[in-house]
């Protein structure tokens, strides 16, 4: 397939005209969209503006009952710059049904990690005290044994019990 003078013209019309390289490439035949956007570049037809929706998207996501949604979640950071560098702690998380209590940190860092350190993360991995756990592993595990604890759980132990009411 060549570009005859005739298809370019097509091509900037139909580009002008807002349609996609999708549409145009169907609309000219025998061509590819990689080829219309291909050409539009070269063209240096780029710089359109896209017409207006016709309210065709996806249409918005209703809030949960319980408020909860991916957008609302409170990382560390956040939590930090909100209420004070001492109001995020490492809870001491008991694991369900064990009396294992979370070991105090070596909070060491990526360079000091081995084969034989824990390599469980702790705190956000943008900020300048991010470190791993550093304890020593489990047999064949990445992990010290309570992190190993929290990492694999069986799926009955990850379910949350429902509120009843």
């Amino acid at each position: 397939m060549s570009w005859t003078e005739d298809r370019v013209a097509r091509l900037t019309k139909l580009w002008a005209d807002g349609l996609s390289a999708s549409q145009v490439a169907a609309d000219l035949g025998g061509i590819t969209r990689n080829a219309v956007i291909g050409k539009i570049h070269r063209l240096g037809l780029s710089g359109r503006v896209k017409p207006a929706s016709k309210g065709g998207g996806r249409p918005k996501r209703q809030a949960r009952p319980n408020g909860y949604s991916r957008t609302n979640r409170t990382t560390p950071k956040i939590a930090r710059a909100r209420y004070g560098a001492g109001s995020v702690k490492e809870a001491a998380y008991v694991a369900p049904n064990e009396d294992l209590v979370a070991p105090e940190s070596k909070r060491i860092k990526l360079v000091e990690l081995n084969e034989t350190t824990c390599k469980w993360p702790e705190g956000d991995p943008q900020d300048r005290d991010f470190s791993f756990c550093g304890h020593s592993v489990k047999t064949d595990t990445p992990y010290c044994e309570f992190h190993c604890k929290m990492a694999y759980q069986p799926p009955v132990d990850r379910r949350r019990p429902r509120k009843s009411g």
